[in-house]
């Protein structure tokens, strides 16, 4: 099969996001310190839910960032004042509401991930959850900010928030699994 140069573009960034994905996750969980993040040892699965719950917060507040962004466009934009239910967005707001919606997806995908893998971490396992959300956070940074310039361009901030959320995942269903 032969890839058009956007279409390269794109696996190219998919695999950078991918492989520094992997890199922070696994360099992370060996040398980050659970203390220095208010891990200990002894939390149940309530702490521990309730720890990712604390990080799940700047989710929500790139999120709320991303809904601000389309309200503000659309009051100053005369053709989208009205609102959604009566056209879709003009050029003046499309790129923010497409990065807002894809970003809601994101967000609750994201966060149901950590918290069930949360639910299954034990002790300094738990570093993963700040790394995943420092994750999602640069990926939606980086294509909120590529957007604009095609596909390509936004392509690695869009894989890398997935490798988070499917690292997040699997990681969630091995631990299952395996009996946790």
């Amino acid at each position: 099969m032969s890839f058009n140069p956007e279409q390269r573009g794109i696996v190219i960034a998919a695999a950078i996001a991918i492989a520094v994905t992997a890199l922070v996750l696994f360099a992370g969980h060996a040398w980050l310190p659970a203390e220095r993040l208010a891990i200990r040892p002894d939390m149940q699965v309530g702490d521990r839910i309730a720890y990712a719950l604390k990080w799940e917060l700047l989710l929500l507040l790139w999120l709320a960032g991303c809904v601000r962004a389309v309200s503000s466009g659309r009051f100053r934009s005369p053709a989208d004042l009205r609102g959604s239910a009566y056209a879709p967005p003009s050029p003046a707001i499309a790129v923010q509401a497409a990065v807002l919606q894809n970003t809601l997806e994101q967000t609750v995908l994201a966060m149901g991930a950590h918290l069930v893998l949360a639910s299954v971490l034990r002790d300094g396992e738990l570093v993963l959850i700040p790394l995943l959300v420092m994750l999602f956070l640069v990926g939606r940074v980086s294509f909120a900010w590529a957007y604009p310039k095609g596909a390509a361009a936004r392509a690695f901030g869009m894989a890398l928030t997935g490798a988070a959320l499917i690292a997040s995942l699997g990681i969630a269903a091995v631990l299952i699994v395996l009996g946790r």
